[in-house]
């Protein structure tokens, strides 16, 4: 990234965030690949140092708390750099103010801070109304100042609608996968967060990787192959199977290579726009949308750099609409499609 690049700001509750941010949920299995913790933290220095200067981590990530307090603790100026993590209720628990409390001062204590930034809630268990109740008390130790601000993650339309309605103002986000293949969050929660004025966090923007130059031509990877990681197991899964067809998806990288070469073309000497940059900025253009989450295998393979050209790429009404025509092949609407297929925004994980 060069000084000319003019990084893109949004507001976030209190806080002037950047509009790309670091995901850490790499660093909750080896199988995304290891290095030693000095190593991870240099990298979020090299990543700070190019205006990444959001971090998304979780309270199931293993480690990625801790490293990211012990490297936030050693700023000169900690609270210019932004840590949101979660608060995921997975299972029933007993519910109460010591209990939510207790999680709170957790994510506190893990990231060495005195207040969580930004705390994104998760309930499990649509069936049981207590995510209600969680939430109210949450709002009280935000006004206690524990919390900064709070936001959702992967709650579905509905529960985001009737979450707002019920707490006015109190939810400044909700975290969910969003991408040129998964496109359900604009069939509702787009609507639901405009009008109550709450940003999407996304993930998932690049299918693990596989929106990237690398895979233009290359045949459907076999998943037990043991090449694949994680995450790219399962977008995989969502690219060949809920979304549409890797021939289809082959067309896609297809189209948008086109685009960042006309943009390269347009802009000179020295642009190298990739499809990676295209479909970030894709999603970065829809409603509601405050920022993109890019996960980093931190200390292994990172692309700060790459990512941040996204920044000097503006698509125009011919890159839209061919990047439609590849989506409405999909049973005439893909986003409809995996909305009835998967479910709304979160169904994937319940």
């Amino acid at each position: 990234m060069t000084s000319t690049v003019v990084r893109e700001t949004f507001q976030l509750g209190p806080f002037t965030a950047p509009r790309l941010w670091t995901g850490l949920w790499q660093l909750s299995s080896n199988a995304w690949g290891t290095a030693p913790v000095s190593k991870i933290r240099q990298a979020m220095g090299r990543h700070v140092d190019l205006g990444y200067t959001a971090f998304g981590t979780s309270d199931h990530y293993g480690s990625a708390e801790l490293i990211f307090g012990q490297f936030r603790a050693s700023l000169g100026s900690p609270d210019s750099v932004l840590g949101a993590t979660k608060w995921c209720v997975f299972k029933p628990i007993e519910l109460t103010r010591e209990v939510v409390a207790a999680a709170v001062r957790q994510r506190i204590e893990r990231m060495r801070t005195h207040r969580v930034d930004l705390l994104q809630f998760h309930w499990q268990d649509y069936d049981n109304k207590d995510y209600l109740l969680a939430l109210s008390i949450l709002a009280d130790l935000k006004q206690e100042g524990l919390i900064a601000a709070i936001g959702l993650c992967n709650f579905d339309s509905l529960r985001t609608e009737e979450i707002c309605t019920r707490f006015p103002g109190l939810v400044v986000s909700n975290q969910v996968q969003f991408s040129l293949v998964d496109t359900r969050p604009l069939h509702g929660m787009t609507d639901v967060c405009t009008t109550h004025g709450v940003k999407l966090l996304t993930y998932g923007t690049l299918c693990g990787g596989f929106l990237a130059d690398k895979w233009i031509g290359e045949l459907e990877p076999d998943p037990y192959s043991g090449q694949l990681n994680p995450s790219q197991r399962k977008y995989l899964d969502m690219i060949t199977k809920a979304w549409g067809a890797w021939v289809l998806f082959q067309d896609l990288l297809l189209v948008l290579r086109g685009i960042a070469d006309r943009h390269n073309h347009d802009q000179g000497e020295g642009s190298n726009i990739s499809i990676s940059n295209v479909a970030t900025r894709w999603v970065l253009d829809q409603p509601a949308v405050g920022a993109c989450i890019v996960g980093a295998r931190l200390g292994c393979a990172e692309h700060p750099a790459e990512n941040a050209r996204v920044y000097s790429l503006r698509l125009n009404d011919a890159d839209r609409a061919a990047i439609e025509g590849v989506l409405s092949t999909v049973d005439g609407n893909g986003g409809r499609r995996l909305v009835e297929t998967v479910g709304d925004c979160g169904a994937e994980y319940r």
